[in-house]
């Protein structure tokens, strides 16, 4: 077995950074750090350039960055962030498990031969895992927590399937690295112990009395000496994330920049079972107001739904459209917390990458382009135009608010709807009067402004809708296609009922 170690050596204060807000370009990043129990627990680059380190004080951690962004621990906010890059990680493999609090595990032995390789694998896997934005640590290893050690000490160990260069390697690797010896630090350091190995040349039977079983099942697993079964991570059958801002955010910028975020592991979620989404929902969260009236009934929260056209997981696009739409969304309050929200997606392989534009990559241009008009104005101020069986050319159309979708799906076609007309279809003008203009005539030929149009084509005799009832909408007509002086085409007809009096209509003009 070939096990992956993934470690995220500044996971908590990454996950922290995603609520902070924005600094303009011209500013350096601002400085940040966790505090537990007034503590310091963990900094950013920023903050570590001042000088503060993991262990201050919280008031000197202050004296030393007046402006630093101070956050609780939370091992909640750490569980999410690090779930999403076990979901990058499945990806490659059913077998991820998580090894909290900042670790992820993968047996990829299966894996390899598809991917072309372990480096092949080590190298898309950054790649995918690169938006989430994290810190990565890398090692392979023969075991599952041999593995886990080597990430944990430092990235780029890669022992893959030989147990021996394990054993050299994590014989020197230091004794903290074990969770079962860390609470014995103390007397690692009486006694001169420093390295694995030096500890594994210890008698194990006086290990165990005076250490416990814990400690001696722990280095047997890293060595592969002892079973060490892992619980696989399923996939969630819908996604839901958020982020917490550490300020109230009132700009579509501040918005953005978290909701980048959520979309980042969004898309790791869509990417590790192959699907796209269709439709999501972005919450913002706001602090409840008291009082009475409008006050008393504001909910608190403003849900914001963006429908695709067609689904897509591509980040940027995504936020393209969460762009469009918080543009035109006023904010009744400040937000202080962003929940993203999916489940309604497609499972489809993935578009193929092209050396030339075909009729797919065009149709999915003009896509991209209805979607972003729909989040821009609205779904229902776009509408589409859908053509009808039917030879009357005023009723062979009709049109309908466009919903997310250019093309209409087979299951929800009405009856006598088409989307392609049939081939060798008579030339039809792109402009169609929503009424008939009645034409006048001299010496039974056609005028239109006063001036006479030359026949060119037809007739074109269209007699239908006599199934319809009352017989009210029968058109019994001889269509021709004729030109004015000055070379325009128009399309007309010339009624066969005796009941019509003059006989000549003009019915649209070609463009």
């Amino acid at each position: 077995m070939l096990w992956i170690g993934l470690h995220l050596p500044r996971l908590p204060v990454e996950s922290f950074e995603a609520g902070l807000p924005l600094p303009p370009p011209e500013q350096p990043p601002l400085p940040a750090a966790l505090v537990s129990a007034h503590r310091v627990t963990g900094v950013n680059a920023a903050a570590q350039a001042l000088g503060v380190q993991p262990g201050m004080k919280r008031a000197t951690a202050l004296a030393l960055a007046p402006d630093l962004a101070l956050g609780q621990a939370d091992a909640t906010r750490d569980l999410i962030a690090l779930t999403s890059v076990a979901h990058g990680a499945l990806a490659f493999t059913p077998m991820v498990s998580l090894v909290p609090p900042q670790g992820v595990l993968m047996e990829v032995q299966a894996s390899l031969r598809y991917f072309g390789g372990g480096e092949a694998l080590l190298a898309r896997l950054e790649r995918t895992l690169a938006p989430l934005g994290h810190s990565l640590q890398c090692a392979s290893a023969a075991t599952a927590h041999g593995a886990s050690l080597l990430a944990q000490w430092q990235g780029g160990l890669h022992c893959g399937t030989d147990l021996a260069c394990l054993h050299r390697t994590l014989s020197e690797a230091p004794v903290g690295l074990l969770m079962s010896a860390r609470v014995h630090a103390p007397v690692w350091e009486g006694m001169g112990l420093r390295r694995i190995g030096e500890l594994r040349r210890l008698p194990r039977e006086g290990l165990a009395r005076r250490f416990g079983e814990t400690l001696l099942s722990e280095l047997d697993r890293s060595w592969g000496l002892q079973p060490d079964p892992r619980e696989p991570l399923l996939l969630p059958p819908s996604f839901e994330s958020g982020v917490e801002f550490f300020s109230r955010v009132d700009t579509t910028e501040q918005l953005l920049h978290g909701a980048e975020v959520l979309l980042a592991r969004l898309v790791t979620w869509l990417v590790a079972q192959q699907a796209f989404v269709r439709r999501f929902t972005l919450v913002m969260k706001h602090e409840r107001r008291g009082g009475h009236g409008k006050a008393a009934a504001f909910p608190g929260f403003t849900p914001l739904d963006v429908a695709l056209a067609s689904p897509s997981r591509d980040p940027a696009h995504l936020l393209s459209l969460l762009r469009e739409r918080l543009a035109r969304q006023p904010l009744p309050a400040p937000a202080l917390e962003l929940v993203l929200r999916a489940d309604d997606i497609a499972h489809q392989p993935p578009p193929n990458a092209e050396l030339f534009p075909t009729p797919r990559s065009e149709s999915e241009g003009l896509t991209r382009l209805v979607e972003r008009l729909q989040a821009r104005l609205h779904p229902s101020q776009l509408q589409r135009w859908l053509r009808v069986a039917d030879h009357r050319p005023e009723k062979s159309f009709r049109i309908q608010p466009a919903e997310p979708g250019l093309g209409v799906p087979r299951e929800r076609r009405g009856a006598g709807e088409r989307v392609s007309a049939p081939c060798g279809r008579p030339a039809r003008p792109v402009w169609v009067l929503p009424q008939a203009q009645p034409l006048l005539e001299r010496g039974a030929s056609p005028l239109l402004d006063g001036q006479a149009l030359r026949l060119l084509s037809g007739p074109e005799r269209i007699e239908a809708g006599w199934w319809d009832e009352g017989g009210e909408s029968l058109a019994e007509r001889d269509y021709f296609i004729a030109s004015t002086p000055d070379g325009a085409l128009v399309w007309l007809y010339r009624a066969r009922l005796s009941t019509v009096s003059g006989g000549w209509f003009l019915q649209g003009r070609f463009g």
